[in-house]
């Protein structure tokens, strides 16, 4: 019996042997065929437009086809859940918002989310930085953010703000700007970004925030009007719209981060080529001017240091959740 067990230890430490030396061998030969790249928002939104822009030079770095797909649904949940289940190998990966899953994670948890945001997913790389700006309905008779705070406190209640949905960033935002300002307007939410704006412009709600890849068409078209940018600088694509705080009220910032994940067991080898190849692409003049276009600033930075500003993230986005007291029922 006991020359039985001596065989199982050696056999078990043979295996371990070589499922742990199988790893370099896989990241070395990695990437070897298409990989999958998942946008969990619908198309022509800021993370579709990112991924697709960041899919088509990843592809040239790696050398391999990146597919952009959509896998839409329940606040970019359905998406990521499909991510965070599938084989750890690198070929699967994710166009998040970090922003968003920070929300999700804190109003849903994991068990709604359908995965753990934290133990399900693994970052990669932060991408770029997008501010929400402050856009409001042409008729507003405001042009700046004291006008505005002016005429919502001589009209209280009857002016609104629209949003992608209850939890959403622009929801956050809203709320922050009605507890700062002290402003009584009232929240009508929205499926999507898209139809939140469709309705500003339409006169049925009277302003929202939103990122600037969403907002630069009909900013251009004179459909909308830029009241203000909610983070700690002026938005280079923006440069005649002044901050938040620049305009006398501080302590609203709703930069959202958008990045890439993979599966929690992706091996650190695979996790660094992926964002080697990453890097590269965000250093091309013609990338950085096509997410400069859409009012994307560019982040470089390694796995680690993307952990690092995830994790602040979620605190972040906890902490204004608990100030806002926005719930999801």
């Amino acid at each position: 019996m006991r020359t039985m067990n001596i065989v199982y230890f050696f056999k078990v430490v043979l295996s371990c042997a070589l499922l742990f030396a199988a790893l370099p061998t896989q990241a070395k030969g990695y990437p070897d065929k298409s990989i999958d790249l998942i946008v969990p928002f619908s198309a022509g939104g800021s993370m579709d437009i990112i991924g697709r822009i960041l899919g088509q030079k990843l592809a040239q770095e790696m050398k391999v086809s990146v597919i952009v797909e959509n896998k839409t649904g329940f606040s970019g949940n359905i998406g990521a859940q499909y991510v965070s289940r599938a084989a750890p190998d690198g070929y699967t990966v994710l166009m998040a918002s970090l922003t968003t899953y920070s929300l999700n994670a804190k109003l849903l948890g994991p068990k709604r989310m359908g995965y753990d945001l934290v133990h399900g997913l693994k970052m990669v790389a932060v991408v770029g930085k997008m501010p929400e700006v402050l856009v409001v309905n042409n008729k507003v008779p405001a042009n700046n953010l004291p006008e505005l705070i002016k005429y919502l406190k001589q009209n209280p209640g009857k002016d609104s703000f629209g949003s992608s949905g209850v939890g959403s960033i622009g929801h956050v935002a809203g709320e922050l700007f009605k507890l700062r300002a002290g402003v009584n307007i009232f929240h009508v939410p929205f499926r999507g970004s898209a139809a939140s704006l469709l309705d500003v412009m339409s006169g049925h709600v009277q302003m929202t925030f939103s990122t600037t890849p969403a907002l630069m068409a009909d900013l251009a078209s004179g459909r909308l009007k830029a009241i203000a940018v909610a983070a700690p600088k002026r938005a280079a694509i923006l440069p005649n719209v002044p901050t938040m705080a620049e305009q006398g009220l501080a302590g609203i910032d709703v930069t959202s981060l958008p990045g890439i994940m993979v599966p929690a067991g992706t091996p650190d080898a695979i996790v660094a080529k992926l964002n080697a190849g990453l890097e590269q692409a965000l250093k091309d003049p013609k990338v950085k001017e096509k997410l400069s276009q859409q009012g994307i600033e560019v982040v470089l930075n390694n796995p680690k240091q993307a952990t690092r500003m995830f994790q602040s993230e979620v605190t972040k986005w906890s902490q204004l959740i608990d100030e806002t007291h926005i719930s999801v029922q």
